[in-house]
């Protein structure tokens, strides 16, 4: 079948894929605050009220456990809903609805109730929005098993990976990056746009991809932290050091082939998260590494995160705090030095 691309935009891409997931499937609404007329804080809803109306795009009230419980009822009845937390930030106020009942009735009933539901939520900082609207917490909902965990960093990869979301039989928490929708009132950066083709497409849940292909040093990225890991590459090859990046783009689950086959041609690794240094993605990564590839490495594991401080108010705090393309490129120097 001939595909017909332009360029998108990460949240008219993800509106797209929602958009075209509820024409094949009249079970599919979205529900959510501001996910109605004004079309989502960070535009995935853009449009989908003026095309399907207001009883399958619902506004709701500033309730994220009453949202999110509604959302989890009509799944468990079949329907597949879409609901938005508006901001990952907000998971504190309904995380007795997202781990107890979304993550764990599949479970608890011995497989009798599905949950086909997505949970998506804008995550990221870079805009000095502080520290209760600026995380990423990809560890916090990874660690939590019963669900999905995915965080594309393209806007193809934003609808292919939504509409396998909504056709997936278990819950998926959906993370997409604020900085990474395109949005007018936010810096505009060139990876917030890309090719996406008209017709819908699925991209696979719990698979990596290899952005760009190297010899000398495995980065591994997530979202944000995957282009600036591309942007380091380009500088280390002025140094003469390849890079091979991998953009996880799902953490449950999680594709460690990608990784391991990856480390045991360079036999170096640089993991890099927007997420808390502790116990979270990058150290996930680099014990499955440890256990699984400890004998290929030349050197130690390195990685690089947000320090364990709440995401600063200051942009010039925030800009200290956030890993960059510059401090993964002096993280890969100093790895080759060892």
């Amino acid at each position: 079948m001939q595909t017909t691309k332009r360029m998108l935009t990460g949240n008219k891409a993800l509106a797209e894929a929602i958009a075209q997931e509820m024409e094949r499937d009249s079970g599919v609404f979205v529900l959510g605050e501001d996910v109605g007329k004004y079309g989502g804080i960070f535009g995935a809803t853009q449009g989908l009220i003026e095309k399907f109306g207001d009883r399958r795009v619902l506004d709701t009230p500033i309730s994220e456990t009453a949202f999110i419980g509604a959302a989890i009822g009509a799944a468990a009845e079949g329907m597949r809903p879409v609901v938005e937390l508006m901001f990952v930030d907000f998971f504190g106020v309904c995380m007795d609805q997202i781990y107890n009942h979304m993550a764990k009735i599949p479970y608890m009933s011995g497989g009798s109730v599905k949950l086909p539901m997505v949970l998506m939520t804008g995550v990221g900082g870079g805009y000095s929005d502080a520290a209760q609207h600026s995380q990423t917490l990809y560890g916090t909902f990874a660690h939590l098993p019963g669900m999905k965990v995915v965080a594309p960093s393209t806007p193809y990869d934003l609808k292919g990976m939504m509409t396998s979301a909504i056709r997936d039989d278990n819950p998926v928490v959906f993370m997409f990056h604020k900085t990474l929708q395109g949005l007018g009132w936010m810096d505009q950066i060139d990876e917030s746009v890309g090719e996406v083709p008209e017709e819908s497409y699925t991209v696979p849940l719990g698979k990596a991809k290899v952005v760009r292909e190297g010899a000398d040093v495995t980065i591994v990225g997530i979202q944000m932290m995957t282009h600036q890991a591309v942007s380091a590459a380009k500088m280390l090859e002025s140094q003469g050091i390849s890079a091979e990046v991998i953009d996880i783009r799902s953490l449950v689950p999680l594709d460690k082939e990608t990784i391991l086959n990856s480390v045991r041609k360079t036999h170096r690794i640089v993991v890099v998260d927007e997420d808390y240094l502790s116990f979270g993605f990058t150290s996930e990564i680099a014990a499955i590494v440890a256990e699984e590839a400890l004998y290929e490495l030349e050197a130690p594991i390195k990685r690089l995160a947000i320090p364990n401080v709440p995401i600063p108010y200051s942009r010039d705090l925030e800009k200290y705090v956030i890993p960059n393309a510059q401090k993964i490129a002096d993280a890969v120097m100093q790895l080759m030095e060892e």
